[in-house]
């Protein structure tokens, strides 16, 4: 069977595995970039279920981020994941970019909005660069801090990018109270799920960054040796994740379940992103990459 062609995004795991046979849920799937380190949600947001039967009150999830962020609450704004927040801001503000550049933020004449660290290479941003909106998401995995802390630019996040469930759909705006009311005022009712809102405080509650972004710098050395090792070479990244140029990579690996992002969409032809995963992860990545490496000597001799 033929491994499907990627899309705009990652995370396409359990469509690759549909098209090839396989399991969903037995797939590794590193072409989307999240906490490795971070507590297993399913039991806590299970823990919740009864706020299905209620309409959804955000008020005391965006207070616990506040209060985690340590910011004023009128400056945050919760929404339908990273992608709802960046969609709100584009609405009031448009904005243009830098290739390459996040596949959702504008691309237009407005104001400048740049990913933090640079997705796609990983990179974090001088202390000295501007943008009129930073897109966070992956900072605090980097830092180890929630904000660089620019008061002066808008901030869009993914909770779920650091919490590690991407289906439960958690992301925000960071800006000045004034900014965040007129978007409020645009925002869908109850746009943040009831499941999302309720269980947000006690997922906020098992976050340790400062140690998640240690620890996520062990395995992305560990990943870069192990891809060394099997003759990829990354090049250089801050985020919890590595660019890798390896032609083919994706397909080859797409039948042993391990599925990782191909960066065409970003016009970087022939490389992958692989997201740092953790030691189980990296066992079964090591495991796939000599299963493909036996297979094509093993061809190679035929």
């Amino acid at each position: 069977m033929k491994v499907p062609p990627a899309q705009g995004h990652g995370g396409d795991g359990a469509r690759v595995a549909r098209a090839l046979g396989l399991d969903p849920a037995s797939i590794l799937d590193l072409s989307q970039s999240l906490n490795p380190v971070a507590v297993d949600p399913r039991t806590i947001v299970a823990a919740h279920l009864d706020a299905l039967g209620r309409y959804p009150d955000p008020s005391t999830a965006r207070d616990a981020l506040a209060d985690a962020m340590n910011v004023d609450p009128d400056r945050l704004l919760l929404t339908n994941g990273g992608a709802e927040a960046i969609a709100l801001v584009a609405a009031r503000l448009g904005g243009s970019v830098v290739e390459p550049e996040f596949s959702l933020h504008p691309r237009g004449d407005g104001p400048l909005w740049r990913s933090n660290p640079h997705s796609p290479s990983g990179l974090l941003a001088a202390k000295d660069d501007r943008a009129v909106v930073w897109d966070e998401a992956f900072y605090p995995l980097a830092t180890g801090q929630w904000t660089r802390g620019d008061t002066e630019a808008v901030v869009v996040g993914s909770l779920t990018k650091v919490l590690a469930c991407p289906g439960l759909r958690v992301g925000y705006v960071l800006a000045t109270s004034s900014f965040i009311a007129d978007l409020r005022a645009s925002q869908y009712e109850w746009s943040l799920n009831g499941l999302a809102a309720d269980a947000l405080p006690d997922l906020l509650a098992t976050l340790d960054l400062e140690h998640d972004a240690v620890r996520i710098r062990a395995l992305r050395a560990q990943l870069a040796d192990l891809l060394a090792t099997h003759g990829w070479h990354a090049h250089p990244s801050d985020a919890n994740w590595l660019l890798v140029d390896a032609p083919g990579l994706r397909e080859a690996l797409a039948p042993t379940g391990v599925v990782v992002r191909d960066c065409a969409s970003f016009g970087l032809d022939g490389v992958v992103r692989i997201a740092v995963p953790n030691e189980s992860g990296l066992t079964r990545l090591g495991e796939a990459l000599e299963s493909i490496r036996s297979s094509t000597h093993h061809q190679g001799e035929q």
